[in-house]
């Protein structure tokens, strides 16, 4: 790719979304283009198989808030003609005369990693020197599980399976036929680009010898054609901690699509939906649940057997409980992550079920114990504001 190339490269545009766009918007729009364009969805699809690859490439460098802004600066700030001077020269597109070296902004600046020299790929020298060609990182990937209540309480090893690039399993990421390595390409001395200086500014392309790469392969393998990377589909297995909660993203360094030619792969994430239980909720590491009692239970007291994430437990309802009153059964919550462990509570909530029939003993006995009540001087009303 050329600097113009890489400068009119439009990623807002691959992923249809404005250059204002929230990381949710942008992180929706790439989610629906991954999953229409995917291999498994489109197989033997080499348009789509590229369409995938662009997408892709995009959403790497929008979805990273420091990525993105570099992106944004280097494009606005050739786009608006900002070097117009020294070299640089406004064409019918805001675009940049052949004698200007990007190299001379960002190079110094951004040595270390990080920088926008590893945004460019690596393409660009500075002022007609460079040091080997640093190897492009894979793209991180991202998927989602969705899991049970339960098990996302208490941690769960799950299976993914996945198709994506990974390294070539024949040449195991080098690209050369096993049993050869590729040579140094000859033309650039490794650099992957091509310097040549004109007056004092200097100007880089990358070299079509090695295109770019830095290296030759005289003998590539027959399974990945010198790429290093096959589509392949895999199955990964994750270690989901326990106390995961919905929404949240798990991180697997290294289990990102491949590098190019060996380079290191990138991360995968998996963002965790955990679906809803018909007995629990759960309020931050403190589960809770509703639990149905009597009238008479509520007035005399009594001890109810309730369910938590390890057994059952008996929570005992003192005299006179007031419905809606919460029971605190301490440490029977969700296991707490960090290094101070533990669990939460289990928050029990008391709720009375009102008859809806009752047998002629129990309604006369009830008549008899309203009677009693009155006559004992219990009013529900006293003090009540609205009476």
């Amino acid at each position: 790719m050329s600097q113009r190339e890489w400068i009119e490269k439009d990623f807002y545009k691959e992923l249809g979304v404005s250059s204002s766009a929230s990381q949710d918007e942008i992180k929706k729009a790439y989610r629906k283009l991954a999953r229409d364009l995917h291999p498994d969805a489109n197989p033997g699809d080499t348009k789509a198989e590229e369409r995938f690859k662009s997408v892709s490439e995009a959403h790497a460098v929008l979805s990273d808030p420091a990525k993105r802004k570099e992106y944004d600066e280097t494009r606005k700030l050739f786009a608006g003609g900002g070097y117009g001077r020294g070299g640089f020269t406004p064409g019918a597109g805001g675009g940049f005369s052949q004698d200007f070296n990007i190299g001379d902004i960002f190079g110094q600046a951004n040595a270390g990693d990080g920088g926008l020299g590893d945004l460019l790929g690596g393409l660009f020298n500075r002022g007609g020197t460079r040091t080997a060609s640093r190897p492009r990182r894979g793209a991180d990937v991202e998927t989602e599980t969705t899991l049970g209540f339960r098990e996302a309480a208490q941690g769960v090893t799950v299976p993914l399976r996945m198709t994506s690039p990974s390294p070539c399993t024949t040449c195991h990421g080098s690209g050369a036929k096993p049993g050869t390595s590729p040579r140094v390409c000859p033309v650039c001395n490794g650099n992957g680009v091509i310097s040549r200086n004109q007056g004092a500014f200097g100007f880089s392309e990358p070299c079509d010898e090695c295109r770019g790469t830095g290296s030759i392969i005289d003998d590539p393998c027959v399974d990945c054609h010198g790429s290093g990377i096959q589509n392949r589909t895999r199955t990964i297995t994750v270690r989901i901690p326990p106390g995961v909660s919905d929404g949240q993203k798990i991180r697997l360094a290294g289990q990102g699509e491949a590098g190019l030619r060996g380079a290191p792969s990138g991360d995968l994430y998996v963002t965790v939906h955990v679906s809803q239980d018909k007995v629990f909720g759960r309020n931050g590491d403190d589960l809770t649940l509703v639990l149905p009692v009597s009238y008479s239970e509520l007035v005399l007291g009594t001890t109810v057997s309730v369910p938590t994430l390890e057994g059952r437990v008996g929570v005992k309802v003192p005299p006179g409980t007031a419905d809606g009153r919460i029971l605190r059964v301490r440490g029977r919550g969700v296991p707490k992550r960090g290094p101070s462990g533990g669990a939460g509570d289990l928050l029990v909530t008391v709720k009375v079920a009102v008859p809806q029939k009752l047998d002629d003993n129990a309604a006369e006995a009830l008549k008899r114990y309203a009677e009693a009540e009155k006559t004992s001087g219990f009013d529900p009303r006293a003090g009540w504001a609205g009476a």
